[in-house]
């Protein structure tokens, strides 16, 4: 057993030291003084609380507590602003569920209309392209492959012949 695990046993050690189920900590305790030591540590904080008592409360302690809270109803209300920041601040949100569920929804049909085209505003429809002019851009488009081609393969001849006068060293 590591030390680690040792010391995240103490605390059931000590509430329960004849458990089968802490021998290797037991142990572990015999072989090191560090772990051995935070154990007799615990052990002297436990008896020491043992020794504690709690004091008694006033016999008048539900009475004041009682004064207090009305005291404390009794106080005129916060501003629209503090009631709103301390709702945000202390509440579980329970409240906004509601409003956060109907977001959602509307947020859903908004994105799912836009999806599926359903917005009802006209489109301009596409131009019908005849087909000559459909034929002069593909031929358009091909020059200019074409035109590009050449430009490559100049580019690579040029560079072979550079190459093929470069001086040998």
């Amino acid at each position: 057993m590591i030390c680690h695990d040792c010391q995240s046993a103490l605390p059931e050690l000590l509430l329960d030291p004849v458990a089968s189920s802490h021998g290797a900590a037991r142990e572990h305790l015999n072989s090191c003084a560090a772990c051995n030591q935070e154990f007799q540590s615990l052990k002297a904080t436990f008896a020491l609380l043992d020794t504690w008592q709690a004091p008694e409360p006033s016999p008048y302690f539900d009475q004041k507590l009682a004064v207090r809270l009305r005291e404390a109803q009794a106080l005129p209300a916060a501003g629209w602003l503090e009631r709103m920041r301390s709702r945000l601040l202390f509440n579980s949100g329970r409240q906004f569920r509601p409003a956060v569920a109907g977001a959602l929804a509307v947020a859903f049909l908004v994105a799912g209309g836009t999806f599926a085209d359903l917005s009802g505003f006209p489109h301009p429809a596409k131009a019908q392209i005849s087909a000559t002019v459909n034929d002069l851009q593909i031929l358009d488009k091909n020059d200019q492959a074409l035109q590009t081609m050449n430009l490559l393969l100049q580019d690579d001849n040029s560079s072979n012949d550079s190459s093929a006068l470069a001086p040998s060293s």
